[in-house]
């Protein structure tokens, strides 16, 4: 299961491929549209997903096909279980026939069967050109064996990528006409995000990936030398690919490289899941986390996502209040602006500004970070609470704290910074935290009240488009945690 990371983000947005402790299947719970089977469309064009792996005759049941080639190639689906669209959130997902105990086992994937550079068809080139395939995301390799396999007569996987969604019906943000973009998710930090994925993705794209595609035409097919197809692999990847955890000793390394793991991305996810993939030397491993009884969906989980990383990453969000993970950001410069807003002369504004450069230099901000608030604690409370201390306390005692050989070992109990804490700080420190949540708060194009009045009537939120509807359910669960902080501030 993926462990909860510090959440501080020193630069804004995330980066094409954008690493997580564990990814997994894009699709959650209600309010996410069907996910649509490759019946049709690009990418059964392009592949022929739906050709058995011994011949070139479509299966017109990718679900027997499929099941067909699990049994081919090892992959163990217990008799409790079954693939279906019946009794779903979402399109494909897998689904309890019979009632399952916490601790049994789902299926299990040999990893000879996992999707990666190293077990698809070009995997030795691969290895061979790595030093010219490295990259910012480190997703190149697995792209590449992507574009490759899926154009492959006679691709080993083609029975797997039956399941796939259509790729040019995929809904994350990065899809969205840019103005629609902007208009929806003003405010919650996703635009910026996905311009950085763009450029990310075009820079990745030219520089790398087409040069190694027209070095080798024998490998890659004209068909697939396209910007469009990679941006629409690239949002496969991050919605549908896992990443093994590290082993605690190695967790100052890169984090592994993802790979495809059939099987575990039929699964939906929910925040509160009932399975869990657990990594082995020669299997992937899904295990119940708690009871299911029959006919329940098997959910599992990508780690403790926040609504904006969902749609920004997977394309769907968990409708408020189900996402107990959920998060608001005060981005770092805002809580300067705020500071800035109490200076007197020039003087003083010289002296905030030595403040923010010392708290540059121990690392704790950054001109595109942010401070991340949970629903009920402080994910970057060291980074929050040296802020205020340091923008708050008197200039002599500022002197003294940047001689300090350890800032850090004089830190004091009523330092500590929690959600139930915050009415218990120093009145500076409330003052500068509420002025800088009712800065964030105007940079919506809406407030709270408006979101409120349509949540509570039905049909006005029915009326909403399937984006309006999860672009709403982002920001109103980003102004209840501020909304919170204003109260507790107060």
């Amino acid at each position: 299961m993926a462990t909860r990371t510090k959440r501080a983000r020193l630069s804004s947005g995330l980066p094409a491929g954008s690493p997580s402790a564990s990814l997994g299947a894009s699709r959650g719970p209600c309010a996410t549209p069907p996910r649509p089977c490759a019946a049709g469309g690009p990418q059964r064009a392009l592949s022929q997903a739906a050709r058995s792996a011994d011949g070139n005759k479509q299966d017109p049941d990718p679900v027997s096909g499929f099941l067909s080639w699990c049994g081919r190639v090892g992959l163990e689906l217990s008799p409790k279980v079954v693939v279906s669209k019946q009794g779903t959130v979402a399109g494909y997902g897998m689904v309890a026939r019979e009632s399952v105990q916490p601790g049994e086992l789902l299926f299990a994937v040999p990893r000879a069967a996992l999707l990666s550079p190293h077990t698809c068809s070009i995997g030795d080139l691969l290895e061979r050109e790595r030093s010219a395939l490295q990259s910012q995301s480190g997703w190149v390799p697995l792209l590449l064996a992507l574009l490759h396999e899926l154009q492959a007569p006679a691709s080993p996987w083609s029975p797997y990528f039956a399941l796939w969604p259509e790729l040019g019906r995929l809904e994350h943000p990065m899809f969205w006409p840019e103005e629609e973009r902007r208009r929806l998710l003003q405010g919650t930090g996703v635009p910026e995000a996905v311009d950085k994925d763009l450029a990310n993705i075009r820079s990745e794209y030219y520089a790398i990936v087409l040069p190694f595609m027209e070095a080798h035409p024998d490998l890659f097919s004209p068909r697939v030398r396209s910007l469009e197809l990679y941006h629409q692999l690239v949002a496969l990847v991050m919605a549908y690919s896992f990443q093994e955890p590290l082993e605690e000793e190695e967790e100052e390394k890169d984090p592994n490289s993802p790979l495809m793991v059939p099987g575990a991305d039929i699964l939906n996810h929910l925040a509160n899941h009932n399975a869990n993939l657990e990594y082995s030397a020669d299997y992937l491993r899904m295990v119940a986390t708690q009871f299911i009884p029959k006919g329940h969906e098997i959910f599992n989980t990508y780690g403790q996502m926040a609504n904006w990383q969902l749609i920004h990453m997977y394309g769907f969000v968990e409708p408020y209040p189900d996402n107990k993970d959920d998060t608001a950001d005060i981005q770092m410069v805002t809580v300067r602006e705020a500071a800035l807003q109490g200076v007197k002369g020039e003087a003083e504004r010289l002296l905030l500004f030595e403040r923010w450069d010392f708290l540059c230099k121990l690392e704790m901000v950054g001109e595109e970070g942010a401070f991340v608030i949970g629903r009920e604690e402080v994910l970057t409370e060291e980074e929050l609470t040296t802020t205020l201390k340091v923008l708050c306390m008197p200039a002599e005692e500022f002197r003294a704290f940047q001689n300090q050989d350890e800032w850090g070992q004089n830190k004091k109990e009523e330092d500590n910074l929690t959600i139930t804490s915050i009415p218990k700080l120093k009145a500076s420190w409330r003052r500068l935290l509420r002025d800088s949540v009712l800065l964030t708060l105007q940079t919506y194009a809406t407030d709270l009240k408006t979101e409120q009045d349509i949540l509570s009537n039905k049909e006005a939120y029915a009326k909403l488009s399937w984006r309006e509807q999860q672009a709403l359910q982002v920001r109103y669960g980003q102004k209840m945690i501020l909304h919170q902080l204003l109260a507790l501030t107060s």
